[in-house]
């Protein structure tokens, strides 16, 4: 599977946004993007000039590709099927990457980041409603049942990211029984509980020309 495998720290800066890639890191001393709060890059200290409309909406695709990690064939996989659903498309887009079980895993707080959900997914500690799933990309539906393996509830990293979680929180839609390494998707999240700033609208227009 392709992935990116470059530095976490400089898609922040690029992006001008804590994307909060490296879990508990991100909250510390150590943050990349509070020690050094600009582009990388040689000349990433220069003064910013004026952007044209194309370049605001490609940094915002590319800021919401970064934050769910994915690249761009399958994110775009995702904006056709969002349009191909009734409603509206931004928001259609947004509920299709919050459902993904890797980004499940990371909300109700299994894992410190994103890219250690979707490799903990991969390598089989989780089961969704009583059978096993490893695909980083499945999606889940309200009612539906995501657990810590038997035999993966004393991996450091998921007792670790289960003690830190309270520095983000957990989302209201998600209902979470700690002691049972288990939660459940209560709902769809609507467009005003998905706190992070993101304009999906920059991304339809981009993708709709």
């Amino acid at each position: 599977m392709a992935r990116n495998i470059g530095s976490s720290c400089r898609l922040c800066r690029r992006e001008n946004l804590k994307l909060f890639l490296k879990g508990d890191r991100c909250y510390g001393d150590k943050c990349a993007f509070e020690r050094r709060p600009y582009a990388p890059g040689q000349h990433g200290q220069r003064r910013a000039g004026k952007y044209s409309d194309y370049r605001v909406q490609l940094r915002e695709k590319q800021k919401v590709k970064r934050i769910y990690g994915l690249l761009e064939k399958q994110f775009r996989g995702y904006y056709y099927r969002a349009e191909r659903q009734k409603g509206i498309t931004g928001t259609n887009l947004l509920i299709l990457l919050e459902s993904r079980l890797d980004n499940i895993v990371y909300r109700m707080g299994f894992s410190s980041s994103r890219n250690q959900a979707r490799q903990m997914v991969m390598h089989n500690h989780f089961i969704v409603n009583n059978r096993e799933v490893n695909i980083p990309s499945y999606q889940v539906k309200p009612g539906d049942v995501v657990e810590v393996k038997e035999k993966s509830r004393k991996i450091p990293h998921i007792l670790e990211a289960m003690e830190t979680v309270v520095r983000r929180g957990i989302p209201n839609w998600i209902e979470i029984e700690k002691d049972k390494f288990k939660g459940v998707l209560e709902s769809i999240p609507n467009r005003e509980d998905l706190t992070m700033p993101i304009q999906e609208q920059l991304i339809i227009e981009l993708y709709s020309k």
